[in-house]
């Protein structure tokens, strides 16, 4: 365990929360705040898997792009649930949350190390600490009636604590909402109230979110995309122009779309890497926002100290 008043093991930031041996460890944060560096750490002086909570990273046609973690750093350290969906399919936080219970359990067991869950999609850590509603899934028909309809149509089908819980400016949000109610019979928010404990409460693990800056984040982000060229980002996006559809959620990772309008002939490079490094740190001022304002009780984190 690392002593709450004295040195974390080397490559760990002193400056962290006390890591008991008997917890997981959730950590956090905007794109680019350097999470999976120290999830890498953790895992390397403690000990634990480090487990994906990025809804990009789950992609196996992507690696460079979405920043995950190289061959070189996986074979520092255990990983979990990154690359393992095909880029065809969807993917949910209940899809997340199913996967990672065998790793949660395993460790409470003392059968399997500490997951150390590590991304930027703050829903997952949300099911995963307070808990997710067990609701069925939508059919292709359902899905495909609702693609059919416009948003003001929607919203009149609610009903009203659904309606009164969501944002109704969103159609992504009021879609999802009308299909359960669709589906089920039963409006989200009744689903929503009826959500089962939770699999992680919070207070029986360690909570870090990464709290940076937004003038060193924004550095970093530029200096990232730069990075990732430097990588292959453009033969990995190449290599996939063939079956791109921007209507499927992996080809909507930061740095896709852009990448294929280079490849179209339709921007220059340096449109793409301004157009990419704008919308990431859009991206991450969102996430920040969010951060913000649902993790209160985590354990705040200056990467940039």
């Amino acid at each position: 365990m690392s002593p709450a008043g004295g040195d974390l093991p080397a490559g760990v930031p002193a400056d962290l929360p006390a890591i008991p041996d008997d917890r997981p460890v959730l950590i956090a944060g905007p794109t680019a705040s350097g999470k999976s560096a120290l999830a890498l750490a953790i895992a390397e002086s403690l000990g634990g898997v480090v487990v994906n909570a990025d809804a990009s990273q789950v992609y196996g046609c992507w690696r460079v792009i979405t920043a995950r973690p190289s061959a070189e750093e996986e074979a520092r350290a255990p990983h979990a649930l990154y690359g393992h969906v095909d880029w065809r399919q969807t993917y949910s936080a209940g899809q997340w949350l199913r996967e990672i219970t065998p790793l949660i359990a395993a460790f409470r067991a003392g059968q399997g190390p500490r997951p150390i869950v590590t991304g930027g999609t703050g829903l997952y850590f949300r099911t995963l600490t307070e808990g997710m509603a067990e609701i069925p899934p939508t059919s292709p028909e359902i899905r495909a009636e609702a693609d059919a309809l416009d948003l003001d149509t929607m919203i009149e089908a609610l009903d009203a604590a659904t309606a009164g819980r969501i944002d109704l400016r969103n159609r992504a949000r009021v879609q999802r909402a009308w299909e359960v109610l669709r589906a089920t019979g039963r409006g989200l928010a009744d689903w929503q109230d009826d959500t089962p404990p939770p699999l992680l409460p919070l207070d029986r693990a360690v909570p870090i979110v990464m709290d940076a800056g937004r003038d060193w984040l924004e550095a970093r982000i530029r200096r990232r995309f730069d990075a990732m060229l430097d990588a292959g980002a453009l033969d990995e996006v190449r290599a996939m122009r063939g079956d791109y559809d921007p209507a499927l959620p992996a080809f909507k990772a930061i740095g896709v779309p852009e990448l294929v309008a280079l490849l179209d002939g339709a921007i220059p490079l340096d449109a793409a890497r301004e157009r990419a490094s704008i919308s990431t740190r859009q991206f991450a001022k969102r996430q920040r926002t969010w951060f913000r304002a649902r993790m209160g009780d985590w354990h705040r984190y200056d990467p940039a100290a």
